[in-house]
């Protein structure tokens, strides 16, 4: 191994350089190796070579270039830096070259080892590489002060650390680059990852222009981009009969933010939707067994002068009562606004909550180990989830059990409205629970119905004030769902993790603009020479563009109920405790079960929802205030069908992390060997010798089927697997330490403890 010697700023001491690609750790302290407590003095020797002039004297062993997609162009690069290893804080590394991309900045070695080679490899974004679009924040460690780094810089850093939006964290040394090169990597990445762009800037533009289009035509995921997709749904759905897919819109004469199709009542007329541009007409989503549906419907600005208001008010007045006639169902509406958190109070709640997991090393994390459930209750975020799941269940009481249209409102009907109806076609519509109809069903309430990803994920970091995670919301309700009830879906947690990943990936259009109108008038490729037609964007449903078929298994889940079976399993199953509880205990402060958990909620719920004009619709005393409690208790009582009405538990620490999405990164969080990942490696084990058994007894008739055994992705040697597996191979095991951490800094210097005699304690009474 090629060594060279650099003097470090502040340090007298000498360390060794690696060749590319190698580790390097930090000499040890002092008088570390000495017998008793003997001091030795520090050296003076001090090196005025530096590491640069070390390597021109001697050739680089081998020099690693970045992979680049098509259209993916090299902006900046530096040599000699080294990627710390985040977990333990020693300032250990690997060295390599960090270089920044119109796509991605990557950090490249030649260390690359087939027993660290991960069996759940993304194709497009690797280990070490992060989206411009996944970065969050970017400091500058300055004499060992973290600053954050935003616009133009007059004094560049010697530490770099990177906070990503998927939650990883890096930290890059840049103390041994050269000068000219960090001041090009560092304000390259701050330029191109920070700073407000056009959205044709974005990559996902170079890459539709110069890549192939060669997609997989395989998928079956319902665009509802067309007519005949919405026609369709409504004949799988039985509401063909009350509803009406329209071509108002086309040429989107009607409004912008509206798809070209969608589906209305029957009785609303060409007129009442273009008089206010889409505004106060109900919107269909979804048709219950009953023949109830669910509705949405953008609500009139609140600011308007009083004659303007009386026309709005009597405009709406004549649609409630033409809606609520027979052949349709009872209306009640619900005012998102004023029924859930607002997008602000979303959006502070995830940003609290995801600074308990950017952990920049073991003393940071075991730090918050001692108040781990005050921290996290003081989030908010989980007490959001509760909050949204329970109004899914409130509106799937309404359709199921009351037999009454739902109609839900909010400003522009593209947010909350999105969250809820989505929840609720998932809990009783067992398509939406398959990968295939999950995936339209994203399509048709958010790709279609103008859910703001642009905004809301803040891709051109234009506005913070509109950046929320709504996206990120549903998937963390469905998580709930999935881990409490496995069978009844298709996918698997992983699945929604790399789902949630993929809204930082620009290669695909589903989650890069704000509407169907934005994307269909941005796809003209005029402004690209190379370009002779429209660009031709990828979808994020052809997963083969990101993971091979052997990483693909690890998205389906293997124990799916395909068909009902009488003999229903145990729904209360045990549970692997893992290291770091993952909801929030059952407190005092919540009243129990018996006593009305949602009593207050429900009685303000029924003021909201009964009160103003609904009351000429629905009488509010013809159902006893606590029925949503006898809904929810009742349906819990009874055996689950996995193909029937799904009701998420909400009571107390029920709701829980995301553990795969939020620990991942994180080695401390890791159960070696545990988890579910432990049951899920035995249960493919099984599979594998299962359809091992029937090849061989088809090859007495047949050799023709050997069908589907690749398919099953192979765990061997399951003990060599953490609970964080696919994302995170076994790494070293972490203890935790006997003192928490804000007793150590209490202590005094270490070299006193080292000098300090060891306590002695008389043993001598516990033996006898």
């Amino acid at each position: 191994m090629r060594l060279g010697v650099a003097a470090l700023p502040g340090d007298r001491s000498f360390r060794c350089l690696p060749a590319r690609g190698k580790r390097w750790e930090p000499p040890p302290r002092a008088g570390a190796m000495l017998g008793g407590g003997a001091r030795a003095s520090k050296p003076s020797f001090v090196s005025y070579i530096s590491p640069e002039e070390i390597h021109i004297k001697e050739p680089i062993e081998k020099e690693v270039n970045p992979h680049l997609l098509p259209g993916e162009l090299l902006l900046c690069e530096a040599s000699t830096v080294c990627k710390y290893v985040q977990e333990d804080g020693s300032h250990r590394g690997t060295y390599g070259k960090l270089v920044c991309t119109n796509f991605k900045i990557s950090f490249l070695d030649d260390s690359a080892s087939d027993d660290n080679e991960p069996q759940f490899k993304n194709k497009i974004v690797g280990e070490n590489d992060i989206t411009l679009q996944c970065i969050d924040q970017i400091y500058g460690v300055y004499d060992e002060k973290k600053k954050l780094l935003t616009g133009q810089l007059r004094k560049y850093p010697e530490t770099l650390i990177i906070y990503c939006k998927d939650l990883r964290v890096f930290n890059f040394c840049l103390r041994y680059t050269k000068e000219e090169e960090v001041k090009r990597i560092v304000s390259g990445i701050v330029h191109h990852s920070q700073t407000p762009k056009l959205l044709k800037r974005l990559f996902l533009f170079s890459y539709a222009s110069a890549a192939p289009n060669n997609t997989d035509g395989r998928n079956q995921t319902v665009m509802f981009e067309t007519l005949e997709d919405w026609r369709d749904e409504l004949e799988r759905t039985k509401g063909n009969v009350k509803y009406k897919a329209v071509t108002t819109n086309e040429g989107y004469r009607v409004s912008e933010k509206l798809p070209l199709y969608f589906v209305v009542p029957i009785c609303i007329s060409e007129e009442n939707i273009l008089k206010y541009e889409g505004r106060g007409i109900p919107i269909w989503c979804w048709s219950c067994h009953n023949g109830a549906a669910l509705l949405k419907m953008s609500s009139f600005p609140k600011e308007q002068d009083d004659s303007t208001s009386q026309m709005q008010k009597a405009f709406l007045d004549g649609i409630y009562k033409t809606i609520s006639k027979p052949p349709y169902e009872l209306l009640r509406m619900d005012d998102l606004s004023s029924s859930l958190p607002s997008l602000q109070d979303i959006q502070t709640a995830y940003t609290r909550f995801k600074q308990l997991f950017l952990i920049d090393n073991s003393t940071d994390f075991w730090a918050t180990d001692v108040k781990w459930f005050s921290l996290l209750e003081s989030t908010n975020w989980l007490e959001i989830i509760r909050k949204v799941l329970k109004k899914a269940i409130e509106v799937a009481e309404c359709l199921e059990i009351q037999h009454t249209n739902v109609l839900l409102i909010e400003e522009s009907a593209t947010d909350l409205c999105c969250v809820i109806s989505s929840l609720v076609q998932v809990m009783m519509d067992s398509y939406s629970r398959t990968k295939s109809g999950f995936q339209s069903l994203i399509q048709k309430e958010w790709v279609i119905g103008g859910h703001s990803f642009l905004d809301r994920c803040n891709h051109l970091h234009k506005s913070e004030k509109e950046e929320a995670p709504v996206f990120l919301l549903l998937l963390n309700c469905v998580w709930q769902l999935v881990q409490q009830y496995p069978p009844a879906f298709e996918f698997t947690e992983t699945y929604l993790t790399v789902l949630s990943d993929s809204l930082y990936v620009p290669i695909f259009s589903t989650f890069f603009f704000n509407s169907q109108h934005q994307r269909d008038t941005n796809k003209s490729g005029e402004s690209i020479k190379t370009q002779s037609g429209p660009f031709r964007f990828l979808t994020v449903w052809d997963w083969s563009v990101q993971f091979d078929p052997k990483a693909l298994a690890f998205l389906n889940n293997p124990l799916y109920a395909e068909k009902p079976k009488p003999d229903r399993s145990q729904r209360k199953t045990s549970r692997f405790k893992h290291q770091r509880q993952l909801s929030l205990p059952l407190t005092q402060a919540k009243p129990s079960t018996k006593r009305g958990f949602f009593r207050e909620e429900t009685d303000l719920f029924f003021k909201n929802i009964l009160g103003k004009r609904i009351g000429k619709f629905i009488n509010s005393s013809d159902e006893p205030p606590n029925s949503f409690r006898e809904f929810y208790d009742s349906w819990h009582s009874k055996p689950v069908d996995y193909h029937g009405l799904l009701l998420p538990r909400i009571d107390g620490p029920e709701i829980k992390v995301w553990a795969q999405r939020y620990l991942r990164w994180i080695p401390e969080a890791q159960l070696h060997g545990g988890g579910t990942i432990a049951t899920a490696a035995r249960i493919l084990d099984l599979m594998e010798e299962v359809q091992s058994l029937q090849v061989k007894m088809d090859e007495e008739h047949s050799q023709a089927v050997s069908g589907d055994v690749h398919s099953v992705p192979l765990l061997r040697n399951s003990a060599r697997l953490s609970s964080l597996f696919p994302f995170a191979l076994l790494q070293r095991q972490s203890v935790k330490p006997a003192l928490p951490t804000s007793t150590w800094k209490d202590l005094e210097d270490e070299d006193d403890l080292v000098k300090r005699d060891d306590e002695f304690v008389d043993l001598s009474g516990d033996m006898l």
